[in-house]
């Protein structure tokens, strides 16, 4: 066994078990807490906590919405965070009347009953107010006298209510998210193909994206070239780390374990700077309201349709350009055997470099659809996708950049679709448990080849 399969080894050795502590996190936070909430707002004998989640009718998060809350001698207001969630938190218990500003809703979305509903709210407890949305005119209902059975039935509608043409809408919303996941997932394969480096910090390489275009987007007023100078910063960035971080220790010959470990310390120092220079809320690139396009039945907004088209030219782009450019076979080469090339007269350093630029580039262009498409994002943005991320690489297999855009593709689909049948906090989950599924039959990943891991 050579020194390449036993790094490749190690490499799938870990990413499993990251992947199966991910899965554990996820169906532990997801299905028995209320992670995000706490995070807003956490009941104690002082503080009761009021919360829910909106989400349009597609399944995706309504950021944005205007909620407020009126009742015993307070009145507050917020707006739902890039998850859709919202939370208040009072100091004193009695009933409290919680309501959606219509004028806040997306184009084409309607609440289906009550923009208004009212809650006991006990110190030390937490309470939740539901308001489903639909894209169906004629279903609108009058609220109902008992919002009990409402709120049950409302509860349950994103878990039973199966119908054709959810799925289709579901089915077109996880093309979205596959192709938002692979400009990410490639990235970060080309990276660990040519350097062997498995590198934590993509996810602050995407919050970053979605982050300098929300900045940019301010001081220019144009969204399109907010979102280019973030990619180009983002880029930018990826020749630093390079040349200030991963060169210099490469040189040092340091063990992948180590180069691992210093990517995790670059991840959490970002994710501070982050909230230092954003704060910890949700930050927005575009604060207009969303337009909605119907195409074929199925009703996306606008940033959707084109984030899909730009994804798609981007991740063709780098396909051609790794098939029949110089740098492609340079590339290539260097992935299968890095001393082979180097032997060969490739500049080893210098294609690395590019690829480093090429993995910012395209992190930062998910960071911006990220960022547009669920109408915000928020420091740790990144963090929370970076398991999808691992695992469409893992899935696809590692070092390929085929597999990691086919991954990508399965993961996005699976995402998606699940959340018909199940609550959306365990959508993750299930894209996880399939990827542990098919690694168990085939460890190599789907374009992945044995000699790759031993």
């Amino acid at each position: 066994m050579n020194q390449k399969s036993q790094r490749r080894r190690s490499a799938t050795r870990g990413l499993l078990l990251l992947l199966i502590a991910g899965l554990l996190s996820v169906l532990g936070v997801g299905g028995l807490a209320s992670p995000a909430f706490a995070a807003e707002c956490t009941p104690d004998a002082s503080t009761g906590c009021v919360q829910g989640v909106i989400k349009l009718s597609s399944g995706d998060p309504a950021a944005g919405l205007a909620v407020s809350l009126d009742g015993a001698s307070e009145s507050q207001q917020t707006e739902t965070d890039a998850n859709g969630q919202w939370a208040f938190s009072v100091t004193e218990a009695g009933t409290y009347t919680v309501a959606v500003d219509e004028a806040s809703l997306p184009e084409g979305e309607f609440l289906r009953s009550a923009a208004a509903r009212d809650v006991d709210v006990q110190l030390n407890n937490q309470a939740s107010a539901l308001f489903p949305l639909t894209d169906d005119p004629d279903a609108v209902q009058a609220p109902a006298a008992d919002d009990d059975a409402q709120q049950a039935e409302s509860s349950q509608s994103s878990a039973s209510s199966f119908s054709w043409s959810r799925f289709w809408q579901q089915f077109v919303s996880g093309i979205r998210m596959g192709l938002l996941i692979s400009l990410a997932s490639l990235g970060l394969s080309l990276v660990f193909g040519t350097t062997g480096l498995s590198n934590f910090a993509q996810g602050e390489m995407v919050t970053m994206g979605g982050l300098l275009a929300a900045l940019f987007a301010g001081l220019t007023g144009n969204l399109w070239l907010a979102g280019l100078l973030a990619v180009l910063a983002s880029a930018g960035f990826g020749w630093a780390q390079d040349k200030v971080l991963w060169k210099p220790l490469r040189k040092r010959r340091l063990s992948l374990m180590q180069l691992m470990i210093v990517s995790i310390g670059l991840s959490i120092t970002l994710q501070y700077a982050f909230q230092f220079f954003f704060g910890s809320g949700v930050v927005r690139i575009d604060r207009s309201t969303a337009e909605t396009i119907t195409i074929a039945g199925v009703t996306l907004t606008v940033q959707s349709y084109i984030a899909m088209g730009v994804s798609l030219l981007a991740i063709i782009a780098v396909g051609l350009g790794l098939m029949y450019t110089r740098f492609g076979r340079a590339t290539r080469a260097i992935s299968d055997n890095p001393a082979l090339a180097r032997a060969s007269g490739i500049d080893v350093d210098r294609v690395i470099n590019i690829v480093w630029i090429v993995s910012g580039g395209l992190a930062g262009l998910a960071g911006v659809f990220f960022g547009l498409v669920f109408n915000g994002l928020n420091w740790f943005t990144g963090g929370t996708m970076l398991l999808m991320f691992f695992a469409a690489v893992t899935l696809g297999g590692l070092g390929t950049a085929f597999g990691a855009f086919v991954g990508s593709m399965i993961i996005g689909m699976m995402v998606e679709l699940t959340n018909i049948w199940l609550p959306g906090d365990l959508k993750y989950a299930t894209a996880l448990l399939l990827l542990i599924l098919i690694l168990l039959v085939r460890p190599q990943g789907i374009f992945g080849r044995k000699e790759r891991i031993g």
